[in-house]
């Protein structure tokens, strides 16, 4: 993540959006159960909110400086800080009851490692666990966010398709009215 998108979405600013705005449109009333894991937390802003929804969090994340912040931060909490790849998580089969990717995805490096990591959160879900997700739709302000950055963009057009490609039922792909980012669920 570059600089500029990391102090953007460890600003207060971000933090007001995802709390009043993003994490409710995302859960559109849905309960996450007991045991839940956040992938790609980044600074942790998302975090902070789903660590109140839950008894308990894991976040995985896969830059170590921001691991080390976070689990410092966060030490003492519900929130057990994990470094580590989407793509091949360090759990168990069926161990949690959600799974969450907030604006994340689109710093997976590409769509096969995209899938993987879907695949894998389908792994660590309970049956009937849920996925919720959101992202931002390609457009050229994300374009210009993510200079010198991953962006590997998703379709949200295409995105249940994957989903059920993965292993997912249900998947429910809408995208904001103001047409900037999408949200999605699926169940296993």
């Amino acid at each position: 993540m570059n600089e500029v998108h990391l102090q953007r979405c460890a600003s207060p600013e971000w933090a007001a959006f995802v709390e009043a705005e993003l994490l409710p449109w995302a859960l559109d009333g849905r309960d996450l159960g007991d045991d839940v894991l956040e992938v790609g937390p980044g600074p942790g802003l998302t975090t902070d909110v789903l660590r109140r929804m839950v008894p308990t969090l894991t976040a995985l994340e896969v830059e170590p400086e921001l691991v080390a912040a976070l689990a410092e931060r966060l030490a003492g909490t519900n929130v057990d800080v994990v470094l580590g790849d989407g793509t091949a998580l360090p759990f168990d089969d069926d161990r949690f009851s959600a799974a969450a990717t907030l604006t994340m995805f689109h710093h997976v490096p590409s769509p096969v490692l995209q899938d993987r990591l879907l695949a894998e959160v389908r792994r660590v879900l309970r049956p009937g666990g849920i996925l919720i997700g959101t992202d931002g739709v390609d457009r050229p302000e994300m374009r210009e966010l993510h200079d010198d950055d991953t962006f590997v963009p998703v379709d949200p057009a295409t995105f249940a398709d994957r989903l059920r490609s993965t292993g997912f039922t249900d998947a429910v792909v809408a995208v904001s009215a103001s047409g900037e980012r999408f949200r999605f669920l699926a169940t296993k």
